[in-house]
């Protein structure tokens, strides 16, 4: 429960997160690999609708980020009955989100994209395959309040059985949904997003299965408490509320750089999807890294231990640039391999070499800035994390506004705007480390 500074201890938090950070990455890979199989269509609305989903996904994300820091501070100070009141509190707190995203999304959804989409044939996918993908979100919304707790408790390793039960079934019912395969109907895209739902379901059902079988349920009281408690709700959304409003805010900006590709043709935005597939598989290293950070900084703080907090996030920062530069070199080398994961155009795969070289120099900036961002969430000032993404995400959007809408720039340097957004994030978070202000905060 009380976490030590050291690279094993490190090691052993970031390797199961990793693991279960892996599989789903590994899931969309091959989700976009066969829906880049049907067209260049399917892989362009994917991008959107997809995008869209993890917006909404945004609002488990912040709640998981916030639980975690406040289940890591309560396991610091040995406070097992604080632990289940978060998560209760936690749990019937998100599955009322999930519902109101669920609702807005039915609601706004079309109407935003027929607003913002030129191409028809993308629209109507898009809006097709948002329909039935929207319904999983209060599963993935359990499923994040429960790895929060395993998180934050330090019990990372039942990530990795979770996810890989998820993965799983979703490659099956992707392959046999969306091509039509033993039996089942051939839906296509939108066979992609009702394999999405029956994997959520199932890793929401062996997270929940593992609480009890393990007694963790017993041991951290954690159904206890399940008639709300205002006090710790509202304790909860003070911590989780500017991660949920960061997490939207860097998101729903990467949503608008996907529209605005959209505008440049279907092609780049075919391409955009499968960038965004193959650095989001490689990015897990970095964002295994950074969850691990923020609960070791929590942890420690909990212990009474601040000294140490600024040793944690430089080790941590390390280990995250040391993997990536691994990763860029490999990608840099091996780029029509990965390629023809998704295509067999050699055109398509031509269009998008310049823009790998690109992500890849912003992907360091990143193993860095995501490791020190996710430090000044430990220390529980997330007010701080929101205003770094407010003004990250202004800078980003007036690059794509100048650079992609209004001189229609070819797309890798569009893919230029990461630079921004990253240099922001880490030149604001490092200021907010060093001025000490954080120090004393209670939580």
């Amino acid at each position: 429960m009380q976490l030590e500074v050291h690279n094993r201890q490190i090691i052993k938090i970031a390797a199961p997160i990793c693991l279960a950070l892996i599989i789903p990455q590994f899931n969309h890979m091959t989700n976009t690999a066969f829906l880049g199989r049907l067209g260049e269509l399917e892989l362009a609305a994917n991008g959107i609708a997809g995008i869209y989903y993890l917006v909404m996904y945004m609002i488990a994300y912040g709640l998981n980020n916030g639980m975690q820091v406040l289940i890591a501070r309560r396991a610091g100070q040995r406070h097992y009955e604080g632990i289940g009141q978060v998560f209760s509190n936690g749990l019937q707190t998100g599955i009322f989100f999930a519902l109101l995203a669920i609702l807005f999304t039915l609601a706004v959804a079309p109407w935003f994209f027929s607003k913002n989409l030129h191409n028809p044939d993308i629209l109507a996918a898009a809006i097709s395959f948002i329909r039935i993908r929207i319904w999983g979100l209060p599963f993935l919304m359990m499923l994040s309040m429960a790895n929060a707790f395993y998180i934050g408790s330090g019990h990372s390793r039942v990530l990795a059985i979770t996810s890989l039960c998820q993965e799983v079934i979703n490659i099956f019912f992707d392959y046999t949904l969306i091509f039509g395969k033993l039996g089942l109907p051939a839906m296509g895209l939108n066979g992609a997003a009702t394999a999405s739902i029956i994997a959520e379901v199932t890793g929401c059902s062996v997270a929940f299965s593992i609480l009890f079988l393990k007694r963790y349920h017993i041991t951290y009281s954690l159904f206890s408490y399940l008639r709300p408690n205002w006090q710790i709700i509202k304790n909860i959304l003070n911590v989780s509320a500017p991660l949920i409003f960061q997490f939207l805010f860097s998101t729903g900006s990467w949503f608008i750089f996907f529209i605005f590709i959209e505008h440049l043709g279907e092609r780049p935005l075919a391409v955009s999807n499968m960038l965004r597939s193959i650095f989001g598989f490689f990015g897990i290293f970095t964002w295994a890294l950074a969850a691990t950070c923020n609960t070791m900084v929590s942890n420690i703080i909990g212990q009474g231990k601040e000294n140490l907090v600024f040793g944690v996030i430089t080790r941590i920062s390390v280990i995250s640039l040391c993997c990536a530069t691994v990763i860029c070199i490999l990608v840099n080398l091996f780029p029509y391999t990965l390629l023809h994961i998704y295509t067999n155009d050699a055109s398509l795969i031509a269009a998008a070499i310049p823009s790998i070289r690109i992500i890849t120099l912003s992907t360091l900036l990143m193993a860095i800035a995501a490791v020190v961002l996710s430090g000044v969430t430990g220390t529980g000032n997330t007010r701080m994390n929101l205003f770094t993404e407010c003004l990250a995400v202004a800078g980003y959007l007036v690059y794509c506004d100048i650079v992609i809408e209004r001189m229609h720039s070819p797309l890798h340097l569009a893919w230029g705007a990461d630079f921004i957004y990253w240099a922001v994030i880490f030149g604001l978070s490092v200021w907010y480390l060093k001025s000490g202000k954080w120090k004393g905060k209670v939580i």
